[in-house]
């Protein structure tokens, strides 16, 4: 339950000019706690980071739409997460956490508000993997909602876990390109099976998270190569997000920093297009 730090308080506007319609692909909200509890087994305690602050964010980083990914540290209770998405009248879709308690009634009415997928972390400090039996089931009840799947994982995890991500029935997402170690070199072969699984047409993954992937620090330009590896070998099935309000990381970046990667990233209006617009326009049911 450790506390960790609120994000960077003096958001830069960056240099970079979203497109109409912009999507943050992957961000959170927080509390506020006096309304939604945090989970009583949650691995670490957030400030309150509350939808009106990550519209705030949104205004200042020229991004219209966003995807609300359900945070661990409110675990399987979503009402923070669904009170956002109607707050945000139709802007905002979601991820949420479920496991297989969920009835169908619950999960029609979550579909209803805007949720989109189900998230099950894998990662080792959030609490490791999920029992096996728990997420086939759930998985099942995803092709029946036609949602997808996203997965947190550990780049060491990557190679072993990939098998089964070949026999998903449905979309599944890698978040923050596998967080792969910069230092290793795109050659690693936790990216190197990434690289594999975007060969998969229900293969996506998410380019941000470049503050984690990073081992040089700020400005996160080490990040940018499996970035642009990813996008160039799935320009169709990439998405980006600024993860606010970072939880958990080593630095703690200025989102409009992070902004103003993405023409490193993706280099042409086209290219930058389809990530933040055409692709999660798409995966998430937004109107065009």
């Amino acid at each position: 339950m450790k506390p960790i730090p609120g994000p960077d308080p003096d958001t830069r506007t960056p240099s970079f000019k979203a497109p109409a319609g912009a999507c943050d692909a992957h961000c959170h909200v927080f509390g506020p706690a006096s309304r939604f509890p945090y989970a009583a087994d949650r691995s670490y305690t957030p400030p309150d980071a509350p939808r009106e602050a990550l519209a705030a964010l949104h205004a200042k980083l020229g991004l219209e739409r966003a995807v609300i990914v359900h945070a661990s540290c409110h675990g399987t209770d979503n009402a923070a997460t669904l009170d956002a998405l109607e707050w945000a009248g139709g802007r905002w879709r979601a991820v949420a956490v479920i496991d297989d308690q969920f009835s169908e009634a619950e999960l029609a009415r979550m579909h209803a508000i805007g949720v989109r997928g189900a998230r099950f972390n894998f990662v080792q400090h959030l609490g490791g993997r999920p029992e096996q039996k728990v997420f086939d089931r759930v998985v099942a009840q995803l092709v029946e909602l036609g949602w997808h799947l996203v997965l947190h994982l550990d780049a060491k995890d990557i190679e072993e876990l990939a098998p089964m991500c070949r026999r998903l029935p449905v979309p599944f997402i890698i978040d923050h390109m596998g967080r792969v170690v910069a230092k290793q070199g795109v050659e690693q072969p936790a990216f190197q099976a990434l690289l594999g699984l975007m060969q998969l047409d229900n293969a996506w993954v998410k380019v941000c998270g470049s503050e984690r992937v990073s081992t040089e620090g700020p400005p996160f330009t080490d990040a940018v190569p499996f970035a642009r590896a990813l996008v160039e070998a799935a320009p169709d099935r990439v998405l980006w997000g600024t993860d606010w309000p970072h939880p958990n990381v080593k630095w703690m970046p200025n989102d409009g920093d992070l902004t103003d990667l993405i023409p490193l990233i993706a280099p042409t209006a086209a290219l930058q297009q389809a990530l933040l617009v055409d692709n999660p326009q798409r995966l998430y049911g937004f109107s065009a």
